[in-house]
């Protein structure tokens, strides 16, 4: 049975709202302010938008839904103690509410509800209610880290897949011009089946790193792989078939800015893509080559590069990632 609840009724009103804040707690950091909460389903009472959920075995629920304007009701409160779950009380109650407010020209019914409280957003959905408004939060101390501005190098390299450093040194030399290279250009290797191509600008601008890989990749032709930290936070790596881009991975794919769900999928690494092209082990290639929304929430930016490289058979000893500069087993 549901029925309104009356001045009589306030013992019962404040013991089920004090059984619905013990079962859900409000986030720790928040201020307490239950008693204000329950102040105002007390006025409800008087102004009967409360309702009262009752069976055999006595009371089972509390609703209450106050006024915030001439159309609109929030719905502050619904509980249903645990041994009446699951016998559609709950719906009921909400059932009830609707009608009243809606026979009083009322048209939406508003709620709140914590985001861990799944259970309920469930039944809420199910229901037909869908956010209107979220509210985030997180730790000072973290945002403080996630917003610093980035205090780290941008360097990278590129490496092609060929034994044969005289073809690519000879293209590396007629791009110069055309390229607008400097003269702190380097080539080295082979070193396991890739030789290394390091250049001043190229350690220091990504998108010229880019386009010296597609260019290698077109001229020679070859697979070619450009790879890099930006900002000392997020490691980019591309990889190049015959001068097309086949994939592409950024560590923290919204680095630069929001991104819609398909870009933010494509940033991620393809396994079996690398593994063709590269050799490397698909599965290690996901194990190592993760993304995040943060880079607080990844390997140190060097730690992670070095691990991709080593998969991918391209990390390059006594260079450590730390920019360009002569590097590997030989040199042309």
């Amino acid at each position: 049975m549901i029925r309104l609840a009356t001045a009589d009724d306030l013992p019962l009103v404040r013991e089920l709202w004090s059984e619905f804040e013990r079962e859900i707690p409000d986030e720790p950091w928040r201020p307490d302010d239950s008693q204000e909460d329950l102040a105002a389903i007390e006025q409800a009472v008087d102004d009967g938008v409360v309702l009262l959920a009752e069976d055999d075995a006595g009371p089972s629920g509390l609703a209450a839904a106050e006024l915030r304007g001439p159309r609109m009701a929030f719905l502050s409160v619904l509980y249903v103690r645990p041994r009446a779950r699951r016998d559609g009380v709950a719906a009921a109650l909400a059932r009830e509410l609707a009608s009243r407010r809606g026979d009083a020209g009322v048209e939406m019914l508003e709620l709140e509800v914590l985001a861990s409280n799944e259970a309920a957003r469930a039944v809420y959905e199910r229901w037909g209610l869908r956010p209107v408004e979220l509210t985030f939060a997180a730790p000072i101390a973290d945002l403080a880290l996630r917003l610093a501005p980035p205090a780290g190098p941008t360097f990278g390299s590129v490496h092609v897949q060929t034994d044969d450093a005289g073809a690519v040194e000879r293209v590396v030399q007629k791009m110069l011009p055309r390229l607008g290279r400097s003269a702190g250009t380097s080539v080295t290797g082979p070193r396991n089946g890739w030789v290394a191509v390091h250049d001043d600008l190229c350690d220091r601008d990504p998108s010229q790193l880019q386009r010296l890989a597609k260019e290698l990749s077109y001229a020679l032709p070859a697979v070619t792989l450009a790879i890099g930290v930006e900002e000392g936070a997020a490691v980019r790596y591309t990889l190049y078939d015959q001068g097309g881009a086949v994939d592409e991975y950024l560590s923290v794919p919204e680095y630069y800015g929001p991104l819609p769900p398909g870009d933010v999928v494509a940033l991620g690494s393809n396994p079996t893509v690398v593994s063709r092209l590269t050799g490397a082990d698909a599965r290690r290639v996901r194990e190592v080559a993760r993304i995040a929304s943060s880079p607080a929430d990844l390997p140190p930016p060097l730690e992670l590069i070095e691990e991709i490289a080593s998969v991918m058979g391209v990390a390059e000893a006594g260079h450590g990632w730390q920019g360009a500069g002569t590097v590997g087993d030989g040199s042309t």
